[in-house]
């Protein structure tokens, strides 16, 4: 499937996988519109839209249809992290990143899907997740619920949009070399364990995923799927037994 003359709509694409994805949308020959609370480059539209702000979204997305007149494709990427202790977190700091990652995600999903529904456009939305959503990776409790939540988000949305041609599906990439996973560089050792760990090696790229995100979208008979795009990080295991073997 070409995107040529296609319309897509990205959420948080000012930097990292987003900037990535719209780039590469834009390559392909689909006119972009980007909802962000930065300034993002390289788009055909770009609106100021907190993503856990419903209002906001609402106009955002009707801004978007209105100019280009339809949304085609949706990629729900606007996220946030941070680390705390279960223990030591405040309310205020787990509601900002289920803000963004769980509210912001359902509220862009619902606008765009009403949008393709009313439109009777064949549309595919792809939101991104994390590995983290099946883990349990401590510090992050708000983090990996939120895209454990977004995960089934999608599967649920998936069930119920699927008569109307809409694809909903995810992907789940792992430690990818973004502005977000950067700031772990001040944990010294930590880029180069999980580099160590990861089957296919090093750190993934913002294009990797991008890559992904995109052939997922157009894949037509995919849908309520979640894809890993982490060179494998995730099948290590720590009670893999080869790790004790001398031979393995």
């Amino acid at each position: 499937m070409t995107l040529q003359g296609a319309n897509a709509l990205v959420t948080g694409g000012s930097q990292g996988i987003g900037e990535a994805i719209v780039r590469h949308l834009r390559d392909g020959g689909a006119r972009v519109a980007v909802l962000d609370i930065e300034s993002a480059e390289g788009a055909d539209l770009a609106v100021t839209c907190d993503v856990a702000d419903e209002k906001a979204v609402m106009h955002a997305v009707g801004e978007v249809v209105d100019a280009f007149g339809d949304i085609q494709y949706a990629f729900l990427n606007a996220g946030v992290g941070a680390l705390a202790p279960l223990l030591a977190m405040p309310l205020d700091e787990w509601d900002r990143i289920q803000g963004v990652n769980l509210r912001g995600a359902f509220l862009c999903l619902r606008e765009c899907a009403a949008a393709m529904v009313e439109r009777g456009t064949r549309g595919s939305i792809v939101a991104t997740g994390s590995v983290s959503g099946t883990l349990a990776d401590r510090a992050m409790a708000h983090y990996n619920s939120s895209k454990a939540g977004l995960a089934s988000l999608a599967r649920v949305a998936a069930a119920e949009l699927g008569p109307h041609g809409i694809r909903v599906n995810v992907i789940a990439p792992g430690t990818t070399d973004t502005p977000l996973f950067r700031t772990t560089d001040a944990v010294p050792g930590y880029r180069d364990a999980v580099a160590a760990r990861t089957p296919l090696g090093g750190i993934g790229t913002a294009d990797d995923v991008a890559a992904a995100a995109i052939a997922l979208a157009q894949l037509e008979w995919v849908t309520g799927q979640v894809l890993a795009v982490d060179g494998g990080v995730s099948l290590w295991s720590p009670i893999d037994i080869a790790d004790f073997l001398p031979d393995a």
